[in-house]
């Protein structure tokens, strides 16, 4: 399986693993079949890479003036879009989208931080071992200055 697929499938089966979490937790947010939910995830997955880079272009003031918060909005807006879209998927009141859309975002996540599949991860490194500091020139003795305060 070439690497582009790969991870492709993993980012679409974390993306169902959260709209599946979503689904179970809210009220309001249902799937018939497991098909819908499969198809329901694959075009959220398509909305957010294609659709919400726009928004939030067109949004950008209401995004500043918010301080971001105007983000959970269009996820909101995105998944009542594939409720209307996909048949057996519903989301009924833009509360329980705007619940989903925080839940969905919340296990997306955390599970492309554990797994590495998405954009941003922690990647926690030190440059040098810690050694005892120098009082005579506040110096350590790797070379790095220390700020006493």
């Amino acid at each position: 399986m070439s690497p582009p697929l790969k991870l492709f499938l993993k980012r679409w089966l974390i993306n169902t693993v959260a709209v599946l979490v979503a689904a179970n937790v809210i009220p309001g947010i249902e799937y018939e079949t497991l098909a819908a939910l499969l198809v329901a995830s694959l075009l959220l997955g398509v909305l957010n890479a294609l659709l919400r880079p726009l928004l939030l272009l067109l949004s950008l003031p209401l995004v500043v003036f918010t301080l971001g918060l105007f983000i959970l909005v269009i996820n909101a807006l995105l998944l009542m879009l594939v409720g209307q879209l996909v048949r057996s998927f519903h989301v009924d009141t833009f509360w329980a989208a705007f619940l989903g859309g925080l839940i969905i975002s919340f296990i997306s996540l955390v599970l492309n931080t554990f797994t590495g599949t998405g954009e941003h991860r922690i990647d926690l490194r030190t440059n040098r071992t810690p050694s005892r500091r120098n009082d005579d020139d506040h110096q350590t003795p790797g070379g790095g200055p220390v700020i006493d305060v």
